[in-house]
C-alpha cells in the first residue's frame, strides 16, 4: 500500500546581493538621479518545487492523519534472559534489560566557540593571517632602495628621517607549522595499542552431599588427646640431620627415600578421600549395585536382563580397543584391562590400565607401550603381578607394587621373544625349580613357558604348532615345515600338563607339556579363527570355543563332535564360563549385543539377549565374570569398560526341595552338567 504524504508549496528565498553589487547599485541610482528601496524584492515571481514522481492525493486523503504510536520499550529486546548467580549458587533472570536501539552513530569535531581549544585555534589562524599579511606587503629590495631615495629628497631634514626609520619595526618572516586540529601528535610514528580483552569463564558448581553424624564428649576429649599425643612425639623426634635409619633393618635411609616415604602417605590419604567424594558421587548407583533386583524376573521363569552400572573410560587410552580383561583373584573389586589395535596399520601405542569399583573416574595404575596390549593375566597366588603380551611379539611382568613406569621384566629378541602377535598369556605353578613361570601362544606357533629367574625372563618352547592337510612327502624333500597360527590356548583346571590350542583354521589340537612332537588330538572345530578357548569351571572334560564364523559351541574332550552349537547371528568376540554355575555362559558379537545362556533353563535359545552399545558406531570384543559379585564386565571397541549386573534369573541357584537342605558344591554342578550330556551324548562318538 503506498504511504500517504503531504505536498507543500516552497518559494524559493530571494538571492542576498553581496556587497560590491550594493555598492554598485546605490553609484547607479545616485548617477541616474533615481532612488530605488530595497523592497522591491518581494515582487519577484514564485515557484512550486515538485518532485517528479509525488502522488496526486485527493482533499480527503490529505487531511488523513496517519499516525504511529512510539514507545520507549525495544519490541525485539529479549525478556527472558537467566544468567548462573555464583553469590547465591542458582540461575537467576536478568532484570534490566536496554532498551536503547542506536539506529545511526558519528563522531564529530565540533568545538564550542567559547572553550578554551577553540580560542587557542582561533588565535593560531589570526597570527598565521597576519604573517600571510605582512609577507605580501613587504616590498621587494629594489623598490625599497628607490622609495628610500625618494624619501630622502622628499624630506628636507635627516634627523627627521633617522627618526622615522627607527619607529618602523621590521619583523622577520617565520615558518609555522600547521599541525592538526584533532588528532596532533609531535612524534615521528606511533605504535598501535591493541586493546585489553576480557578472559571470563564459567563452571558448574562441585557435586555436594550432605553427611550427619553425633559427636559425644568422650569422643571430643579423645581427639584432642590424640592431636596432643602427636605434637608431644613431633617434639621429642627432632630431626637435626637428613639421615633416617629403617626401624626394620636398622639402615640409613637418605633424604630422597624419607621424602618418597612421605610422598606415598600423602597419596595414600588423598587416595582414600578420593574414594569417599565418589562414592558420594555414584551414591545411587552403590545402591543398586548392592541391593537391587529386577522385580519383573519374578514374573518370568526363564529370562533376565542386565542392569548398566558404571561406565569406564580413559582420555588418554581414547580410540584405543579393548584387547583384554582380566579380574584380579584376591581383590575381587580391581581389574585390569588392556588397550591397543588389532588392525596392523594402526600399531602406535598401547596402554595397561588397572582400575578399580570404588573410583570409577580414574585408574589406579597406568603402564604405557611402544605396542598394544593384546592379552593379560593375574598371577592367583601374588595378584600383584600381572603378565602382559605385546602385538610385536614380547612378553612383560608388570608388578603393580612398585612405583615403576615400565614392566619388570620384558623378553627381547636375544631372550627367544615370539616373531608375531602373542594372542594369550596364562600363569601356571611354579616348576621344580621353584620359579614363577607363566605361557603364551603367538601367530609364529611356538607355545612357549617362561620363567622369571632373578634379573632375567628363561623361555622354553613347549610344542610348535604345525599346519595339517600338506602333502608331507613334498615337505620331506623340501625340508620345510609350514608352522600354524595359534590364536588361544587354555590349561586344564586338575592336570596340569593337558592343554587346548586353536589355531587361526579353525582347529582347536588337544596338547601336553610331556609330549612336545605331536597332538594328542586335533578337532575341526570352526570354519574361522577360533577367538577364545576355556575349560569348563566344574565340569572336568568339558569345555567352550567361539569363534568369528558366528557360532559357539560346547565339547567334550573325548568326544569328536561338539555336544552343543549355538549360533548367534554375528561374529563372536568372546565367550566365557560364569564362575557359580556349570550350565551357565556369556558370550559377545559385533552388533553390540551381550547373550546370557542357562543349558539348565533352555538348551536352544539364551535366557537374556540385550543391547549394550550402538552397533553402527561400536563392537563389543570381551566379557568377563567377577568371581564373587553378581556382575560381568565387557569392553568395546572404543576404550570404554562397562559393569553390567545380572538379574536374579541369570544366576540362579538350586532349590531345596521340602524337608531337605540346599546341596552346593562341585559334586552338584557336575552331576547337573552330566545330566544334560547324557540327553545328547551318543555312546558311538567316543574314541577307542
Amino acid at each position: 500500500m503506498p504511504l500517504k504524504t503531504k505536498t507543500r508549496s516552497v518559494t524559493a528565498p530571494p538571492p542576498v546581493p553581496s556587497a560590491k553589487a550594493a555598492s554598485k547599485k546605490s553609484k547607479k541610482d545616485d548617477d541616474d538621479g533615481t532612488e530605488m528601496g530595497d523592497g522591491d524584492d518581494w515582487n519577484l515571481g514564485k515557484s512550486l518545487i515538485k518532485p517528479p514522481d509525488q502522488l496526486d492525493l485527493t482533499e480527503q486523503e490529505l487531511k488523513e492523519e496517519i499516525t504511529r504510536v512510539l514507545t520507549a520499550d525495544n519490541p525485539h529486546a529479549p525478556e527472558n534472559i537467566v544468567r548462573f548467580s555464583f553469590k547465591e549458587r542458582a540461575y537467576k533472570q536478568v532484570p534490566v534489560i536496554s532498551q536503547m536501539a542506536i539506529h545511526f552513530a558519528r563522531d564529530g569535531n565540533l568545538l564550542h566557540k567559547d572553550s578554551d581549544e577553540a580560542k587557542r585555534q582561533q588565535s593560531r589562524g589570526k597570527l598565521s593571517e597576519e604573517s600571510d599579511a605582512e609577507d605580501i606587503s613587504a616590498p621587494l629590495p629594489s623598490e625599497s632602495a628607490e622609495k628610500m631615495d625618494t624619501e630622502e629628497e622628499e624630506l628636507p631634514d635627516a634627523k627627521g628621517a633617522e627618526e622615522e626609520e627607527e619607529k618602523e619595526v621590521i619583523r622577520p618572516r617565520q615558518e609555522r607549522k600547521i599541525p592538526n586540529q584533532f588528532n596532533f601528535s609531535e612524534r615521528a610514528s606511533q605504535t598501535f595499542n591493541n586493546p585489553m580483552r576480557e578472559n571470563g569463564c564459567q563452571t558448574e558448581p562441585p557435586p555436594r552431599a550432605s553427611f550427619a553424624s553425633t559427636a559425644n564428649q568422650w569422643e571430643i576429649f579423645d581427639a584432642y588427646e590424640e592431636v596432643l599425643a602427636k605434637q608431644a612425639m613431633k617434639k621429642e623426634k627432632q630431626k637435626p640431620h637428613t639421615v633416617k635409619k629403617d626401624e626394620v633393618s636398622k639402615k640409613k635411609i637418605s633424604a630422597v627415600e624419607s621424602m618418597s616415604d612421605d610422598i606415598s602417605r600423602v597419596s595414600k590419604v588423598a587416595k582414600i578421600v578420593e574414594r569417599m567424594v565418589n562414592q558420594n558421587s555414584f551414591d545411587d548407583i552403590l545402591q543398586d549395585f548392592k541391593y537391587f533386583e529386577d522385580p519383573s524376573d519374578e514374573f518370568r521363569d526363564q529370562e533376565g536382563t542386565v542392569l548398566p552400572l558404571w561406565k569406564y573410560f580413559y582420555e588418554k587410552a581414547k580410540r584405543l580397543a579393548i584387547t583384554s580383561m582380566c579380574w584380579n583373584p584376591k581383590y575381587h573389586d580391581l581389574f585390569a584391562v588392556g588397550h591397543g589395535s588389532y588392525d596392523f596399520m594402526k600399531q602406535n601405542r598401547g596402554m595397561l590400565l588397572v582400575f578399580s569399583l570404588k573410583n570409577p573416574t580414574y585408574p589406579e595404575y597406568q603402564y604405557s607401550s611402544d605396542s598394544s596390549v593384546l592379552c593379560l593375566d593375574f598371577h592367583n597366588m601374588y595378584p600383584h603381578l600381572i603378565a602382559v603380551g605385546f602385538y610385536d611379539g614380547c612378553v612383560a611382568v608388570y608388578n603393580i607394587m612398585e612405583n615403576a613406569t615400565g614392566p619388570t621384566y620384558k623378553s627381547s629378541p636375544k631372550s627367544g621373544k615370539h616373531t608375531d602377535p602373542v594372542w594369550q598369556v596364562k600363569w601356571q605353578k611354579d616348576d621344580l625349580d621353584n620359579n614363577i613361570n607363566f605361557c603364551s601362544v603367538s601367530s609364529d606357533g611356538r607355545v612357549v613357558s617362561w620363567a622369571l629367574i632373578k634379573d632375567e625372563i628363561v623361555y622354553t618352547d613347549i610344542i610348535k604348532l604345525t599346519m595339517d592337510g600338506i602333502c608331507k612327502d613334498a615337505l620331506e624333500n623340501l625340508q620345510l615345515q609350514i608352522m600354524g597360527c595359534g590364536t588361544s590356548f587354555d590349561f586344564h583346571k586338575q592336570k596340569d600338563n593337558l592343554f587346548l590350542v586353536g589355531t587361526e583354521e579353525g582347529k582347536i589340537h588337544k596338547c601336553s607339556k610331556a609330549y612336545s612332537s605331536e597332538f594328542l588330538d586335533t578337532y575341526e572345530a570352526h570354519h574361522m579363527a577360533v577367538d577364545a578357548l576355556h575349560w569348563n569351571t566344574f565340569h572336568p572334560e568339558i569345555f567352550i570355543s567361539c569363534s568369528s564364523d558366528w557360532t559357539v559351541k560346547i565339547w567334550d574332550h573325548n568326544l569328536k563332535n561338539p555336544m552343543f552349537t549355538f549360533d548367534l547371528n554375528a561374529p563372536v568376540g568372546d565367550v566365557t564360563w560364569s564362575p557359580y554355575s556349570s550350565t551357565v555362559f556369556a558370550a559377545v558379537t559385533t552388533n553390540g549385543k551381550v547373550h546370557v545362556f542357562d543349558l539348565n533353563v533352555n538348551k536352544y535359545e539364551p535366557i537374556c539377549e540385550q543391547t549394550i552399545v550402538n552397533k553402527k558406531r561400536n563392537k563389543l570384543t570381551h566379557i568377563a565374570f567377577n568371581p564373587t559379585y553378581p556382575i560381568i564386565m565387557v569392553g568395546d571397541e572404543r576404550g570404554g569398560v562397562s559393569i553390567l549386573k545380572l538379574s536374579p534369573n541369570l544366576r540362579k541357584q538350586p532349590k531345596a526341595k521340602k524337608g531337605q537342605e540346599v546341596q552346593k558344591g562341585p559334586e552338584v554342578e557336575i552331576a547337573k552338567m552330566d545330566k544334560l550330556l547324557s540327553l545328547v551324548r551318543d555312546p558311538d562318538m567316543k574314541q577307542n
